[in-house]
């Protein structure tokens, strides 16, 4: 790890609190970055921050809704008048909330799942490039998911959405890519977060399913995809932009 990596940069993390983003934002804390923290549970963001505060790091907790476009406008407000400047984000969070065949899944969960999964990313390049521009370059980093390059059935909205992120990051990318802000996105496989154990992983024999989908026999640690992100946020990723990067123990090379 370069400790010194992120030094003087202020970086955003949405879906901060659980899973790749909480292992991010500590990684990116690691590195020398002072990161804003963003997700709807108050107690445990203000717990977090607080937490990377302890070890030396610098910390911001702002409780946002990622589907809600003026609380986006305000966690990137926060962030430049809290440290001064933005120079990069990861669009992180999401989940997957509407399952079902398609003709099962009602209009409200449709619109639900591109919300959450698409629309929110939509608000925070529309406030970050601006934000990052004015610090004079940076990157940002949108999480696509596996589903953003394959397709599953029962889920339908949420492959739909992550699709949409993949074009989304893009087609930004080539707006920015002149401008100093570079735009990627990764694509994990499973990961073993909360949201992991309390759905697919609850059991052995889930896991085990799961696992078996990956070449490699195993579903990934959040640490493993933090490492990456961070690479992909920093200087030494400075050739890369307009990418989708699987990190997925080879599911999508099937």
């Amino acid at each position: 790890m370069n400790t010194a990596r992120f030094e003087s940069k202020v970086v955003l993390v949405t879906g901060a609190t659980s899973g790749i983003g909480e292992a991010t934002s500590r990684r990116l804390a690691a590195e020398g970055a002072a990161v804003v923290l963003a997700a709807r549970s108050e107690d445990v963001g203000e717990e977090l921050a607080a937490d990377i505060r302890a070890a030396g790091g610098r910390a911001l907790f702002v409780p946002t809704d990622v589907t809600v476009e003026s609380e986006v406008a305000a966690l990137v407000r926060a962030a430049v008048d809290e440290f001064g400047r933005l120079d990069g984000a990861f669009n992180n969070a999401g989940a997957v909330s509407a399952f079902g065949a398609v003709q099962d899944i009602a209009a409200d969960g449709w619109h639900g799942e591109i919300e959450l999964n698409l629309s929110s990313v939509y608000f925070g390049l529309k406030h970050q490039v601006p934000a990052i521009l004015a610090s004079g370059g940076g990157a940002i980093l949108n999480n696509a998911s596996n589903l953003g390059v394959v397709g599953m059935g029962s889920v339908s909205p949420y492959v739909a959405a992550k699709h949409g992120v993949v074009g989304l990051t893009k087609a930004v990318a080539l707006e920015n890519a002149a401008r100093g802000i570079r735009v990627n996105a990764i694509a994990p496989g499973a990961v073993d977060t909360p949201a992991f154990r309390t759905s697919m992983g609850a059991t052995p024999e889930g896991e085990a399913q799961i696992a078996g989908l990956h070449p490699v026999g195993r579903v990934s640690k959040p640490e493993e995809v933090a490492a990456f992100a961070a690479f992909l946020l920093s200087d030494e990723a400075s050739f890369i932009t307009g990418a989708n990067l699987s990190v997925d123990g080879g599911f999508t090379a099937q």
